[in-house]
């Protein structure tokens, strides 16, 4: 049975003709594809089954941008057929012309050599040493006929396809049981601009961008460390997309990377929808919602956790990096932290903690308030709390509820609608909306404080994941408030801090420094003096602990 079927009916007695269309079944379906059949083909010798099985994988009939180019090669007065294969739109069409196609194709003396040995001569010790060995094609044509910087010799075909779905170009050449993988990227990519969703005022203003070898290049750029350690994955089966795993290799535990590099070779997946699926699929807890891998777009942040002997993971295609491991401090820091002093740092820290909890509880602690702890508040603000609420006709649970909703939906309406009508949206939601549902007897004005309190501090957490954790938590804390009072969340808090200290980022508890305890002088909350970070974090077991001497400041001797 095919996998669609077509057929007509009379639906009139007048034979008119309707054409109907529906899907058929895979069951019976028989692909009889030869790039299904032939997995892990090898190059042949032969330059016409080779040519034929390209066609054939690469669907060249249907397929308008995978480009074949024959031609013929004159090596030591001797032709030999070759072609090339790329997909157009992903190379650079000069380089191949400059220096694939005219080398190969156009005679010269480099490919009239008619002799049957080559010799080289160099002076040593001032004695001329001159070496004779015998001539052989395939180096002959690397090694002079093809005037490129990247040059590799591959003999699978689904090697090949991915290199050329990669954007390289590759050179099969007949008698020969392997094709040489030239190296000829080119295609437009965003240029590197300012973090969007992370902007600092003093710090790095570069961001990374959707091409791997831009992102990989801006790191050895601004981290000048011949240690540094760069490796490529792939991931998926269908797109084979390519990653790159980053640490510095005198620093990073090598468990750590050998777990990360493990975790990413051992995914069977079809493909891979962006680094947010990616990052689910490599966390330890699968069912948390409390996120346990730091995705981050500043290339700054991404140096300074790499430094500090984490490894940072790019895929190609994204503008974020993830870091691993990571702990609840890590997304409450921002770089500008170690761009400020750093009293002024921990005062940022304080005001962050402090939204923490506001974000997490205020709507929770309110409605245990006003429904079984009225007495901890003064008398004069219960009354009016009371009185304002005295014409809302709704329930205080429903009333929350309706309003958090609410500012949820406008919060996403304001990240959905164009950048010019963003903060339109927040503005006309926020007050006109606000104010109207008060004057409407909907909500009462004091709700509309503790909504409105809540959304501020929402934005001051600095990770958005974080943040959208803390947003959806918010509700469980609500209702355990309307249900138990205080009892209520003091039980939801004792199981969020258990389930705090049981989770793991790779190995590493996500409380650490603090529990475990460790020594207080290699990691704590608050940000220290430039002239007193002497050591690494201790929990990630680095492989060198100290950072910069006990005396940095040399010059105050």
């Amino acid at each position: 049975m095919n996998l669609f079927k077509k057929f007509a009916s009379n639906v009139s007695s007048d034979n008119t003709n309707q054409y109907l269309f529906e899907l058929g079944t895979l069951n019976n379906i028989s692909d009889n594809s030869p790039s299904d059949k032939l997995k892990n083909q090898q190059v042949y010798s032969n330059i016409d089954v080779n040519l034929e099985y390209v066609n054939s994988r690469f669907n060249t009939l249907i397929n308008s941008d995978v480009i074949i180019r024959e031609f013929t090669i004159n090596v030591k007065a001797k032709e030999f057929k070759a072609f090339i294969i790329y997909i157009d739109g992903m190379v650079d069409k000069n380089s191949i012309n400059d220096f694939i196609l005219k080398p190969l194709m156009l005679k010269n003396r480099a490919n009239q050599y008619t002799g049957d040995e080559v010799i080289s001569q160099a002076v040593a010790n001032n004695i001329m040493v001159r070496k004779i060995k015998k001539f052989n094609v395939i180096d002959y044509v690397s090694d002079n006929l093809l005037p490129q910087n990247d040059v590799k010799k591959v003999n699978s075909f689904d090697k090949i396809a991915q290199d050329v779905s990669s954007g390289n170009c590759i050179l099969f050449i007949d008698t020969v049981d392997f094709c040489f993988d030239i190296d000829v990227k080119k295609f437009d990519t965003r240029s590197i601009a300012e973090p969007k969703n992370e902007p600092v005022i003093m710090g790095s203003q570069e961001a990374f961008v959707e091409n791997l070898r831009t992102n990989t290049s801006m790191i050895r750029r601004n981290l000048c460390n011949e240690n540094l350690v760069i490796e490529s994955l792939t991931v998926g089966k269908s797109d084979k997309c390519q990653c790159a795993v980053c640490y510095i290799k005198n620093v990073a535990n090598s468990d750590l990377v050998a777990e990360v590099k493990y975790r990413l070779n051992n995914l069977d997946v079809e493909y891979l929808n962006g680094i947010g699926e990616l990052k689910e699929l490599i966390k330890d807890d699968m069912y948390s919602s409390i996120p346990e891998i730091m995705p981050t777009e500043r290339l700054d942040t991404s140096i300074n956790y790499i430094l500090q002997g984490r490894v940072c993971v790019l895929y190609n295609g994204s503008p974020y990096a993830l870091i691993m491991p990571v702990t609840l401090l890590d997304f409450l820091s921002t770089p500008e932290d170690y761009n400020l002093n750093h009293v002024f740092s921990n005062l940022l820290k304080v005001i962050r903690g402090i939204s923490y909890f506001i974000t997490l509880l205020l709507p929770g602690l309110y409605i245990a308030i006003t429904t079984y702890h009225g007495e901890l508040i003064p008398t004069e603000l219960l009354f009016s709390i009371v009185s304002s609420r005295s014409t809302v006709p709704f329930m205080v649970i429903v009333e929350i509820l309706l309003m958090e909703i609410s500012f949820e939906i406008i919060r996403e309406a304001g990240l959905r609608v164009p950048s010019p009508l963003g903060s339109t949206v927040g503005i006309v939601g926020a007050l006109v909306l606000g104010q109207a549902a008060v004057e409407a007897d909907i909500v009462s004005p004091i709700l509309i404080i503790i909504i409105a309190i809540t959304g501020i501090t929402s934005f001051s957490i600095p990770d958005y994941t974080f943040s959208f954790h803390l947003r959806a938590s918010r509700f469980i804390y609500i209702l355990l408030g309307f249900f138990a009072g205080f009892l209520g969340i003091g039980i939801g808090l004792f199981i969020y801090l258990v389930n705090l200290c049981s989770l793991k980022s790779f190995g590493i508890s996500y409380l650490s420094p603090y529990a475990p305890l460790s020594k207080v002088n290699n990691a704590s909350y608050f940000v220290k003096p430039a002239w007193k970070r002497e050591n690494r974090d201790e929990f990630l077991k680095p492989k060198e602990i100290k950072e910069q001497n006990h005396i940095s400041m040399k010059w105050r001797k």
